[in-house]
């Protein structure tokens, strides 16, 4: 029975000590590298401790941006950013890119979780973000938003630089009714639902519309900033036979593919053609378009804030109080007067 009893204390022994090395030893699980589109959906990377070496002294910056891939617009401005948040610059910067809210959401949180001084926030909606943004706050993550405006409490973000979509739509919807058409009948594409720059850019149609009897809106659908869905739409007016004059497009991508829907039912557009052509975003090969005339409108959104970021966090670091809101400066062009300096200075 003693020898019974030993030879259990030994199997149970060996047991516990096979134990107490597995949950000791790191596995390294190689994974294969992601495609473009799933780098765009992707959540960011858990640091691990070699990391936090690599990056003693640097400013540690969680950046939730939307797909690069859904603009002309967004590329510049992710370009701009990664070329801004480097180690040379003094960053250690991780990137997370989503089109959706709840996506971003999880981003942040896991951002908050791997305590990254600096949160930077351009939000696929306005609306969602206390919670996670009063999370931040209590870990003592600074958070600046960029691109876009959210409705959150401002206590929740030290700063924001944005553009004023509500101005970008204004300015293009009075440049529409300075064209004294004697009728207005609109194809209206808008572009991910709920986020600043639709809600910007449909408001001032919205509103003019209301309030003018010879203002219609044929058809208003969201393309989601996407070419394809844009030409689907259109065709779609096109094959119903409604009468329609004016494209309002609300990003250059869904203006291209507007056109491409027009080229091929043969209907002219641009200038002192059928049908007016409008977009936002100031790609330099729509700026051109409008320079050939074959579009009449395009609202610049300028891209470039990653300098005004660097600015604010190092102010930030220096113990001084930024500025909170930062409005860039922008303006809408018109193809009877764009020249081809502005398509240079101005083309993205």
């Amino acid at each position: 029975m003693k020898k019974v009893v030993a030879l259990i204390m030994a199997s149970v022994f060996a047991f516990s000590l096979a134990g107490c090395s597995s949950s000791s030893t790191t596995t390294t699980t190689t994974t294969a590298k992601p495609t473009e589109t799933e780098k765009a959906t992707e959540a960011p990377e858990t640091t691990t401790e070699a990391s936090k070496e690599e990056s003693t002294g640097l400013i540690k910056v969680g950046i939730i941006n939307n797909d690069p891939n859904e603009s002309g617009y967004r590329t510049a401005n992710d370009a701009d950013l990664k070329a801004m948040f480097t180690k040379e610059n003094g960053y250690d910067a991780s990137f997370s890119y989503s089109l959706k809210n709840d996506e971003q959401i999880q981003y942040a949180q896991t951002f908050i979780q791997n305590e990254v001084d600096y949160l930077l926030l351009s939000a696929a909606d306005v609306a969602g973000w206390d919670s996670v943004l009063q999370d931040a706050k209590n870990a003592g993550v600074k958070v600046i938003l960029f691109d876009r405006t959210i409705n959150a409490d401002p206590s929740l973000y030290e700063a924001s630089i944005v553009s004023d979509m509500a101005k970008e739509g204004q300015t293009a919807v009075d440049w529409l009714a300075s064209q004294n058409l004697s009728e207005y009948n609109v194809i209206h594409i808008q572009g991910v639902m709920g986020s600043a720059a639709q809600q910007g850019r449909s408001g001032a149609l919205d509103t003019k519309v209301a309030a003018e009897g010879n203002w219609t809106i044929v058809k208003q659908q969201t393309a989601e900033w996407n070419a394809e869905k844009a030409q689907q739409i259109v065709q779609s007016v096109i094959d119903s036979g409604t009468k329609f004059n004016v494209i309002y497009a609300e990003n250059d991508d869904m203006a291209k593919g507007a056109v491409a829907a027009l080229d091929a039912a043969g209907i002219s557009h641009g200038v002192g053609k059928d049908v007016i052509v409008m977009g936002f975003d100031c790609n330099k090969w729509a700026l051109e378009e409008l320079l050939k005339q074959n579009w009449n409108y395009d609202g610049q959104c300028n891209p470039f804030q990653a300098s005004y970021i660097d600015s604010i966090i190092k102010d930030l670091e220096a113990g001084k109080t930024p500025e909170k809101t930062i409005i860039m400066e922008e303006k809408g062009f018109d193809a009877a007067t764009i020249k081809q300096e502005d398509v240079d200075k101005y083309g993205i």
